[in-house]
């Protein structure tokens, strides 16, 4: 690759980036497939995701998704933010606050929240503070990773 060619598809390096920054995803509709392949995977085979029948005294009416397959979803609409910078997924604290269902199309709104050097040097911390927003500009689950990721001079 020529040395002016810019590389595309590359996330941000963590000294690029400042608290106040934010970012939003592109946007996905959530399938009956997405449902079916991600309880078949996860084993998440409670009956509110797996009975389409016996619907009466279910706590949600629909075709409801876990939690876990839009978080997994929302982490991959957030890839080109961490492609080739991101370097560790430290922790997060997740809150769902609606339910999501097949049909809804999710995109992610991101903001930085925090942003510092390690103790190394040459990586950052960066936490972000995420919502995940259904097509009624609804929040349906909002979390806030830290991620270590590559400064400009690794």
């Amino acid at each position: 690759m020529e040395k002016d060619m810019k590389l595309l598809g590359m996330g941000p390096f963590w000294d690029d980036l400042s608290v106040g920054d934010r970012f939003r995803s592109a946007g996905r509709t959530l399938t009956e497939t997405d449902l079916v392949n991600f309880v078949n995977l996860s084993w998440l085979t409670e009956e509110l995701f797996t009975n389409t029948e016996d619907r009466e005294g279910m706590a949600i009416a629909g075709r409801i998704v876990p939690a876990a397959l839009v978080y997994s979803c929302a982490e991959g609409l957030l890839l080109p933010m961490i492609q080739g910078t991101g370097l560790a997924f430290l922790h997060a604290s997740l809150d769902v606050k609606a339910p999501t269902f097949v049909g809804d199309t999710i995109h992610v709104e991101c903001t930085v929240s925090e942003v510092r050097e390690t103790s190394k040097g040459k990586r950052g911390l960066v936490r972000t503070e995420n919502r995940v927003v259904n097509q009624n500009g609804e929040t349906v689950l909002a979390y806030n990773p830290l991620r270590i990721m590559k400064g400009r001079d690794s």
